[in-house]
């Protein structure tokens, strides 16, 4: 296992050090720009994770979904795919400082340029928090890297889910974290590039609110069985998060 000793795993300034699991997971973020989202706590949470699986992460950003995965699974291996190169460096220095060298490998490409030889063959799941926001449509962020992140500027839903069907082989998994309003684009992709999908649960801020997100796995080359879960909220009435939400946290506190 490779330690991190050196200045390189510590945050640089216009960088923050944040911790989850109550500081056993380190994560070094930019201060400013591309920041990780509920959006990623609940990709890893709601995924049907098996053990040993080889997992894909198609935009890895600063590697937190690798990152708790690793930490929360007992899989084989993850390989966090990032096209930004100054993400790629710090999601690098993330798998160092929390010595996860021997489970998760940062690649830096373009997940419309990937084919299961850049990850060492074929793999059992693939997983994404695309770009949410459509072009031309809304207030395009400032910061470019959170534009890039955050804004079909590089790569759609679709560009996400050809690149899985080129990694994955027949009954592999995807999984996907996307906006609920944009639902029917999602299936619509999913479906044209010969995924069947299969498991779907809508994500609420509360009960009593509209849907914020959609949480769907689908198979590569399955049947025509759709099962969709009962409704996840995240909050109860009072602010604090529901019980659900604690157990994707494992008890354990947000972000720091």
């Amino acid at each position: 296992m490779k330690m991190c000793n050196s200045d390189a795993c510590r945050p640089l300034q216009g960088e923050t050090l944040d911790t989850v699991f109550q500081g056993r997971l380190k994560i070094i973020q930019p201060e400013k720009g591309y920041r990780f989202s509920i959006d990623a706590v609940l990709l890893v949470g709601l995924t049907r994770i098996r053990q040993r699986d080889r997992v894909v992460d198609l935009g890895t950003g600063c590697g937190v979904i690798p990152l708790l995965l690793a930490y929360q699974h007992a899989i084989d291996h993850i390989t966090g795919v990032e096209i930004q190169e100054s993400l790629v460096a710090i999601a690098r220095r993330n798998v160092l400082i929390n010595e996860l060298s021997h489970l998760i490998t940062i690649v830096q490409t373009d997940l419309k340029k990937m084919d299961a030889a850049m990850v060492g063959g074929s793999v059992d799941l693939v997983v994404s928090n695309p770009p949410y926001g459509k072009l031309r449509s809304g207030r395009l962020n400032p910061n470019s890297k959170k534009a890039i992140a955050r804004h079909e500027l590089l790569a759609n839903v679709g560009d996400v889910v050809r690149a899985a069907a080129q990694l994955l082989p027949q009954k592999g998994r995807l999984a996907l974290i996307y906006p609920a309003r944009r639902l029917p684009n999602l299936l619509k992709e999913v479906c044209l590039n010969g995924f069947a999908p299969k498991r779907l649960t809508v994500i609420h801020s509360t009960l009593e609110s509209e849907a914020k997100l959609v949480h769907l796995e689908s198979i590569k080359g399955g049947g025509e069985e759709l099962r969709l879960s009962k409704p996840f909220a995240i909050y109860r009435n009072d602010g604090e998060y529901t019980d659900e939400m604690k157990a994707i946290y494992g008890n354990a506190a947000a972000v720091s």
